[in-house]
């Protein structure tokens, strides 16, 4: 895989540090801030739809709990070995969903303006509108989907790989525009591999350290050279958390070593608040803002050769990419 001449700036969940994720506007945002792809997390609901959402449960991102008729559907799962306690998408029909409104997910650090005002959107609704705004500004905008808890949702009936590519495939935009399909769960992506054979415009992108905090990302096995050789005869792309970057003398050697391997690199998730940059680049209190310390953040990953970059606010992004790509000529 070569080395991509100008890095995919990739809106995490929408503009997500500016209006509750997964929304539509947040989308629409983010592309009118410069990004050149949007994300959506996916998961199901119990009438088999695609619908945007960072996880299956939904009590953190919408309403759901201020609705008395939904109380009862509140309960327990074992999700992927943990236990979790809420409302769930695979409880819901669309149409219910359909009556709840979307809030921040991070209200201690983020503005909570647009709580209740968007509904939960579907991947079909997120396809067009990047068909539409692909049309409108000349450009492709790549739609970049991750399948969330595929193993889960197939075990209750609800599998996610033939609803994802009928979405695409009934879409005239969708079935020739730039897609990228991401997972955490590498056998959703070698069954995709076998289904996309010939969809030329559908890469695949293997997330790794699904925690990076639980574990030292350093250590996860497909960083090393063998498991990066062994992602590359199913994928395309790398999405580890950036801080598995270890980026020194402007180098990183995970990206040298998927580079290596044929595989392009394009690390989550880049944050413009305080809390989430290294201790030597924060500039205040942990959830202010500090666009010169993620600015500089990124553009040392870039140094270092990254690809692409998962960015929750796609306009700072966009600067750092600018002021990197200024300083290269």
């Amino acid at each position: 895989m070569p080395h991509a001449p100008r890095p995919l700036l990739i809106a995490h969940r929408g503009a997500s540090a500016l209006l509750p994720e997964h929304t539509l506007a947040a989308y629409r945002r983010a592309i009118e801030d410069g990004a050149d792809a949007i994300e959506p997390d996916l998961v199901m609901t119990r009438d088999g739809v695609l619908v945007a959402r960072h996880e299956n449960r939904i009590d953190a991102t919408t309403d759901v709990a201020a609705h008395p008729s939904f109380a009862a559907r509140r309960t327990r799962k074992r999700i992927d070995g943990a236990w979790v306690e809420g409302w769930f998408t695979e409880d819901f029909t669309l149409d219910e969903l359909r009556r709840l409104r979307a809030r921040e997910r991070l209200p201690d650090i983020r503005p909570t303006l647009h709580d209740g005002l968007h509904p939960v959107a579907t991947f079909e609704e997120i396809v067009e509108l990047a068909a539409e705004a692909s049309a409108r500004l000349g450009r492709d905008v790549a739609v970049v989907p991750e399948t969330k808890h595929p193993s889960y949702f197939a075990s209750l009936g609800l599998a996610m790989e033939e609803p994802l590519l009928r979405a695409i495939d009934g879409h005239p935009w969708a079935c020739r525009a730039p897609l990228i399909i991401q997972s955490f769960e590498d056998g959703n992506l070698r069954r995709l591999r076998e289904w996309i054979d010939g969809r030329r415009n559908i890469r695949l992108l293997q997330l790794t350290c699904p925690d990076p905090g639980a574990i030292d990302a350093r250590e996860e096995p497909m960083h090393a050279p063998g498991g990066l050789r062994e992602v590359a005869t199913y994928a395309d792309i790398l999405g580890p958390p950036h801080q598995a970057l270890r980026v020194a003398g402007g180098r990183s050697r995970l990206v040298d070593d998927a580079h290596a391997a044929g595989l392009q690199v394009m690390p989550w998730t880049y944050r413009p608040e305080n809390r989430f940059l290294p201790p030597r680049l924060r500039d205040g209190p942990p959830a202010a803002r500090n666009e010169a310390g993620a600015i500089r953040q990124l553009v040392e990953h870039l140094d270092a050769g990254i690809d692409g970059l998962f960015a929750d606010d796609p306009a700072v992004a966009a600067r750092a990419v600018a002021a990197h790509a200024a300083r290269s000529l």
